[in-house]
């Protein structure tokens, strides 16, 4: 199934690029664009430029560009599709799709019933934990912990009650469906009647549109887990899903930071201190895809898990997926520092909150230390560094967090720093880093059964690749460009593919030819970020707006003249390996395609003098 091209280009057209990119970032306009400093990197200069008739964004500074939409795609984490429904739903446009099947849209339809169905039963349950004598229980357990009720009702805590029969019968009152509460995950998989949730303190959890998605929930009394979460769905993912995303995203884009810590809890206590920013996993340590979400706007996370061997052993995980993943990262353990008089006793953030205070907690927050610091030091208390053996294995135990690292520099200054630390020869740790290197690698492959992913083809800025560049920036040549170069005749793929992207823009757009800007339609084509930034800087930097028609068509020259400059060579290789061979057969078709490159090179060379 696909969006309707119709659908594409009515919210193109309604696209407000300064009031959507506004909502991310602070605009100033100026000689009819709009300049901020750029969300995607840290600079005090603002260098981000938004193009508001031609729907276009661009940093001088990081040199990342695209559309409006992909600028929506990015700050929101949405796919294209999810992007033009986000948009339609905006602009009040409704989306027409193509193609789908019933069974596809069958399913889009069920997730939005599910979607409506948890933020009702959300609303229920902060109703009945704010509102009842019932609920009266769960709130002064909550108060009791230090929290406040601005918290409980930012946060949409809630309560269910111990009678397992009442949800089914509310929400059936309401119009749903048993066939929809069953696949809910709100009820128990034996009894489909009977709520999965009973006499506890519950979490909503939400996506980072403020979706509801699942729940947590705190047992408060008999027995039970002391934590229960939902199972997952089509809707929820935990290894994918972050507690409170969507209540730190604004704080977590300003400071290109977030703190990861480990419970509901920890995450409210955090927010009552003035600590915007935290989010937790979801009953597991910090996957891979919580990190990456998280990259898309901070570059750093302070972890704050708890002060026992548990948690710090999630701590020590937590830093090798944030490296691993290309973020900077720091550790506080709660109970030490400046946590007040007697830190010693607290366990973590929401434990420094109700006995010390929002103060002490937000203080206690600051004192961080980098996380090969945090790691040198644990491997201190795990080894004993004034022996020979312990030197060796607090040494390696470090070489796994120095293996994550993308810089080769960080890489040679830790490894400095860990010889310095428990006093061993630099080259000798080096050494013994290279044999772990080597040794870890097969073991990772053969405990993964992933083919890792190839690399990004390296742009080579050549002659093809400038010749399309310059089409796609004034547009209305591709004609020229195509009735006189054929797709066939590039070699670069770089360059095919912006071929290809406007290929597909002019048969599609052709009654918007004539336009000289690049418009944002055209831009959205272009397959690979790298390659789309590159586009939208030489388009941005004006690089071919001085006689595009004479660069075009010298470009296409040089094209064709390297194009059969290369296959005469290859051409003179085959001739003398036929003589070496001492056979005629092919001589004569070798001969005579030559001939005809040397008259088609002497006609390119004469038209270019």
């Amino acid at each position: 199934m696909r969006i309707a091209d119709s659908t594409i280009q009515e919210v193109s057209d309604k696209l407000d690029a300064a009031a959507l990119v506004g909502d991310h970032v602070r605009l100033d306009k100026r000689n009819g664009s709009y300049w901020g400093c750029c969300p995607f990197h840290h600079e005090k200069t603002p260098s981000f430029k938004v193009d508001p008739d031609r729907k276009l964004y661009y940093c001088f500074g990081c040199h990342k560009g695209g559309t409006i939409i992909s600028f929506i795609m990015e700050m929101e984490t949405l796919s294209f599709a999810e992007a033009i429904e986000f948009l339609a739903k905006r602009y009040g446009i409704p989306v027409i799709y193509e193609g789908r099947a019933g069974g596809e849209e069958a399913a889009q339809s069920r997730r939005e019933d599910l979607y409506e169905l948890y933020q009702r039963v959300s609303g229920s349950f902060h109703y009945l934990l704010m509102e009842t004598a019932e609920g009266a229980q769960a709130k002064n357990y909550i108060l009791e912990r230090g929290l406040d009720e601005e918290a409980l009702r930012r946060f949409q805590l809630g309560y269910t009650p111990r009678d397992r029969s009442w949800l089914f019968l509310f929400l059936t009152r309401k119009g749903y469906s048993p066939e929809l509460l069953a696949g809910s995950g709100l009820f128990s998989p034996k009894y489909p009647q009977a709520a999965f949730f009973s006499n506890r303190l519950m979490f909503p959890i939400r996506d980072q549109h403020a979706r509801p998605l699942a729940f947590g929930a705190r047992l408060l009394a008999g027995e039970g887990p002391k934590y229960l979460n939902s199972g997952e769905s089509e809707l929820y993912k935990k290894g994918k899903t972050l507690f409170a995303l969507d209540l730190a995203l604004p704080e977590i884009r300003k400071t290109k930071a977030a703190y990861i810590v480990e419970g509901y809890m920890d995450v409210i206590a955090l927010r009552q201190a003035g600590i915007a920013n935290a989010v937790a996993p979801l009953g597991t340590a910090l996957t891979d895809e919580q990190a990456q979400l998280l990259h898309r706007w901070a570059d750093k996370l302070y972890l704050m898990f708890d002060a026992d061997e548990a948690g710090q052993k999630a701590a020590l995980a937590a830093v090798l997926t944030a490296r691993r993943n290309s973020l900077a990262c720091s550790v506080i353990i709660p109970g030490t520092g400046e946590a007040g008089g007697d830190s010693g006793n607290y366990k973590d953030p929401a434990d420094i909150l109700q006995k010390a205070g929002p103060k002490v907690l937000h203080k206690s927050a600051q004192c961080f230390i980098n996380d090969f610091e945090y790691l040198v030091n644990r491997a201190r208390t795990l080894y004993d560094p004034s022996t020979l053996e312990g030197k060796a294995k607090a040494a390696a135990s470090l070489f796994p967090y120095i293996e994550t690292l993308d810089s080769e520099v960080l890489r040679d200054s830790c490894m400095r720093e860990l010889a310095s630390a428990f006093a061993v020869e630099w080259q000798a740790a080096q050494r013994d880093f290279t044999v772990y290197s080597r040794n870890a690698e097969p073991k990772r492959f053969a405990a993964s059964k992933e083919v890792p992913p190839p690399q990004t083809p390296r742009i080579r800025f050549g002659d093809e690749l400038r010749l399309l560049a310059a089409v796609l920036v004034n547009n209305s040549l591709f004609p020229k460009l195509r009735s006189t170069l054929s797709i066939e005749e590039l070699e670069d793929p770089w360059a095919k593919a912006l071929f290809i992207a406007l290929e597909e823009w002019f048969r599609d757009d052709a009654p918007g030819m004539g336009e000289a800007a690049l418009p944002h339609t055209l831009v959205a084509r272009i397959p690979h970020d790298v390659l789309r930034n590159y586009v939208v800087e030489q388009d941005a930097a004006r690089a071919f707006s001085s006689n595009p028609e004479l660069y075009i068509e010298e470009g296409i020259r040089r094209v064709k003249q390297k194009r059969l400059e290369r296959r005469q060579a290859e051409i003179v290789v085959e001739l003398r390996a036929q003589q070496r061979r001492e056979t005629g057969r092919g001589l004569e078709d070798l001969l005579v395609e030559k001939m005809h490159i040397d008259a088609e090179l002497r006609r390119l060379k004469e038209a270019n003098e």
